[in-house]
Formats: C-alpha cells, sequence, structure tokens
C-alpha cells in the first residue's frame, strides 16, 4: 500500500519548465526540496507561535507537534494533499474565555482534545456519507456566522490584556503590520504578521534602551514598573532540550466552550482541500473525510502531550501558489525541520518573551481577519441576509457571541459567548428552517436590481428587507 513517501524526480530537478508544476508526487533536487520545506516553516512560523503564546501554552512544544502533525496528515492522505498543519488560531477565544473562568493550560488542552475527537468522528462520517453532510448540518450562513463569533469575541482580550501594556508600541506595529499586508508583495505579503512581531520586538528593545522601564498594567493586572522586553529567560534557556509536556484535565464548561470551534476547522479542511484540489488540477473531494479525520487525530495526538490543535494553513498554500511545487517531500522537509526547532528551548524562551504590547498591535488585526473570514464565507456561498431565515439566527447568535451574553442553567452550570452564540445559530437556523415557508427556504443569488430571492417569492411588492 502507497504511504506517498516516493517521489519522482522533475525534470532536471532544478527549475520546473514554463507554465509546469510540480506535482504532489514529484520532487526538484534534495538541496532545493529542503530549500522550499524550510521556506514552509518560515510561512506558518508566524501564526504558528504566536497562537500557542495567546493560548498561554509552551511554543516549543506547538512547533514540534505541527512537524508530527503534518507528518500524521501526509500518511494519512498518502501524498495526495500537500499540507502543513500548523496550531489553530480559531481556539485562541476560547483559551482566553477559560482563563477567564479559572481554567489552566491543562483544562485547555483537555476542552480542545475533546474539539479533535469531534473532528476525527466528523472526518469518518464525511468519509462514509460523503461531504453532503457537512453542507446539510452546516451551511455558508451557519458556518460564516460562527467564525464570525469566534473572532469578533476575541476583542475583550486585546483591549483589556494587551493593548494597555504598551498602546503606543501597539498602535506602532499595528500600522506597521497594515502597512506590510498591503503594500508588500508576494511571499513578503503573506508573512506580514512575523515581519510586525520582529518589527515591534525590536521597537520595544529600542524603547527599553532610550526611554526605560514602562509603568503600565501587566497582563491585565495593576499598574507597574516593568521592561517592556524581559529577555532573562532566554539567558537561563538551555540551546537544547525537551519542551515542556502535560497531561489534559477535562471540565464540562470549558469542553462545551470549546466544542463550537469544530465548526471552523471542518471549514479550514474543507477549503484547504478544495483550493489543493484547484491548484494541482487533482480533484480531491474524495481525500476530504481523510483530511478532516487526519487533522482530528493529529491534534488529539497533540493536546494529549500539553500541546495545541492543529489546522491546515493557508500559508503554506500561498507558497505553494507562489513556487508552483506542490511536492509533498517539501512538506516533509517542513515537518523534519520543526521537530528540530521544537528541541530549542532558547527559541521558545524568545518567542515568550514577546512584549504584550506588540501582542496588543498585532491582535487588533488578527482578530478581526478571523472574524471577518466568517463574512467571506457568507460572501463565497452567495448568502443572502435580506432573507430572515437567514439573518434572524446569525444576528442573534453573533450578538451572544461577541457580547459574552450567558444563559444560567442551573446554580453550577451556564451557557455563554462562543457555545451559547454557536448554539443558537445551528438550532436557530434549522428549527426556524422546518416553520419556514417555502419561499424563504430558497437561496437564490443576488439580482443585480438590489432584490432578493425572498423579496422576489413573497408576492408583495410593497414590502420585505431591501425595498425601498
Amino acid at each position: 500500500m502507497s504511504l506517498g513517501v516516493r517521489w519522482t524526480l522533475h525534470g532536471d530537478g532544478k527549475t520546473p519548465a514554463p507554465g509546469a508544476v510540480v506535482r504532489p508526487d514529484e520532487r526538484l533536487s534534495w538541496p532545493r526540496t529542503f530549500g522550499l520545506g524550510a521556506q514552509h516553516v518560515v510561512a506558518m512560523f508566524g501564526a504558528s507561535f504566536v497562537a500557542p503564546v495567546l493560548m498561554g501554552l509552551d511554543p516549543n512544544l506547538a512547533i514540534m507537534m505541527s512537524g508530527v502533525a503534518t507528518a500524521i496528515f501526509l500518511l494519512a492522505t498518502k501524498g495526495r494533499v500537500p499540507s502543513y498543519l500548523g496550531c489553530s488560531l480559531s481556539f485562541v477565544g476560547v483559551a482566553a474565555t477559560i482563563r477567564a473562568s479559572g481554567g489552566d493550560a491543562a483544562t485547555i488542552t483537555g476542552a480542545v482534545f475533546v474539539v479533535a475527537v469531534a473532528l476525527f468522528l466528523v472526518g469518518l462520517a464525511v468519509q462514509r456519507f460523503g461531504a453532503r453532510i457537512i453542507h446539510a448540518a452546516m451551511p455558508p450562513v451557519v458556518t460564516g456566522a460562527v467564525v464570525m463569533l469566534i473572532g469578533f469575541n476575541l476583542a475583550p482580550v486585546t483591549a483589556s490584556t494587551y493593548w494597555p501594556q504598551d498602546q503606543w508600541t501597539a498602535l506602532a506595529v499595528m500600522l506597521f503590520t497594515g502597512l506590510a499586508v498591503v503594500c508588500l508583495r508576494g511571499f513578503l505579503s503573506r508573512i506580514a504578521i512575523f515581519l510586525g512581531l520582529v518589527f515591534g520586538y525590536a521597537l520595544s528593545w529600542v524603547l527599553d534602551l532610550v526611554f526605560g522601564k514602562i509603568h503600565s498594567p501587566l497582563g491585565g493586572g495593576a499598574a507597574t514598573d516593568h521592561w517592556r522586553l524581559n529577555l532573562s529567560a532566554v539567558g537561563e534557556a538551555d540551546w537544547i532540550g525537551l519542551p515542556s509536556f502535560h497531561a489534559p484535565s477535562f471540565e464540562w464548561s470549558a469542553i462545551l466552550v470549546a466544542l463550537p470551534v469544530v465548526i471552523a476547522l471542518v471549514a479550514e479542511n474543507a477549503g484547504h482541500v478544495k483550493a489543493v484540489g484547484e491548484m494541482t488540477g487533482d480533484s480531491l473531494d474524495d481525500k476530504l473525510g481523510t483530511a478532516i479525520a487526519a487533522d482530528g487525530a493529529a491534534s488529539m495526538l497533540s493536546t494529549a502531550v500539553g500541546g495545541p490543535p492543529n489546522t491546515t494553513y493557508s500559508e503554506n498554500i500561498g507558497v505553494m501558489a507562489a513556487t508552483r511545487v506542490y511536492s509533498t517531500a517539501a512538506y516533509w522537509a517542513a515537518a523534519c525541520f520543526a521537530l528540530l526547532f521544537g528541541l530549542c528551548p532558547k527559541f521558545g524562551a524568545v518567542v515568550a518573551a514577546i512584549p504584550g504590547g506588540v501582542l496588543g498591535g498585532i491582535t487588533v488585526i488578527l482578530y478581526g481577519m478571523i472574524g471577518l473570514l466568517g463574512a467571506q464565507i457568507w460572501l463565497n456561498g452567495r448568502v443572502d441576509l435580506r432573507n430572515p431565515l437567514n439573518l434572524v439566527p446569525a444576528a442573534a447568535g453573533i450578538i451572544i457571541g461577541v457580547g459574552g451574553v450567558s444563559l444560567k442553567i442551573t446554580d453550577n452550570f451556564e451557557l455563554g459567548g462562543i457555545a451559547l452564540g454557536t448554539i443558537v445559530v445551528i438550532t436557530g437556523y434549522h428549527v426556524l428552517r422546518a416553520f419556514a415557508p417555502a419561499h424563504l427556504k430558497t437561496q437564490e443569488p443576488l439580482l443585480d436590481s438590489g432584490t432578493s430571492a425572498y423579496d422576489e417569492d413573497s408576492g408583495d411588492e410593497g414590502a420585505g428587507p431591501g425595498k425601498s
């Protein structure tokens, strides 16, 4: 049985011919392949070490387990789906919510382990019944709303924890990162978050030299005098060593907060498989269930030892699009590099020292981008928000998720934020759809005239959303 670890040499192994692509089962010469692998590591670094820092997890372990996860994914898909699996940013809000409720790193990884199990089971179901079960249970209006509320739920973390630590550095980093995203071209634009972190790191060091300590809240606590950039732990860290492992712990309240993120992970995996299939010209629909299940299995292993969950990385799709090299050999090289980085505690200490003000400038953009991915899902799915069947559950769920609305069930149990918002969106949509008249259930593309399918089918020319 093929495991996708044998490749044929593409051409002379040096440069693809004009218009040609290096397919997943091909490779360039090994030196060039390892160079491409290093490029994939750089591409995923920005998000893959920011995410564990924001979640309060060990960045060394996160990088190491991303390499392990990538290897698992490549083996499971038999080398047909080139992909790098890095730490998922979708769980940052979940981690912040769990910590605000008194949870620790073990509570976070326990909750996310359950999400990984759910993702694995969804993958098996898709493998068995086809992608239609995803479209039936989670149409674009539902998926978009859930992704949006997950992203925007993070806003208070930036506003209360990171930004106040050094507001002027945060503002400078935000502006620099925004310019990098918009003005840079090609590969540099895809690592703009990483460049923003490097800029903020250097700026904080310079400000400490020029102005000394800053008097500000540290980590959401009381204001105190402290260095913007504290590198004391870097000097004490070893060059070589194992990352910090820990076992997960399980609490129902944390699990319920985390479970909705499985919807975002399914959407990410589905989008990735479709994008790679279009780029390589190889229909990968038959691998969708396998890809989702592989992501779930890899995340189960990562969280079982105290690492973060993983997901397919769009940053690396950008590298493939720019180089036209889709060889899975390059991803195996990237996985090996990630394993080596994970064995360097000093690297983890450098990452953990990122100043709060720098994270404030980064997250004010990053969290908003996560939320707006939900709007992009609506646009791609041509969701008509003038149809009340779509508008009502999405509107209610997003406000609940963003505003932190809670519903007290018993003295010891309540639902709120992401969990309650997701439940409202999913159940609200399907319940309303069961009782809605037929003309509201027909999803049609928007018309140039500005009218919607709802307006046209209602038979009432003088009423309904969109009329003026």
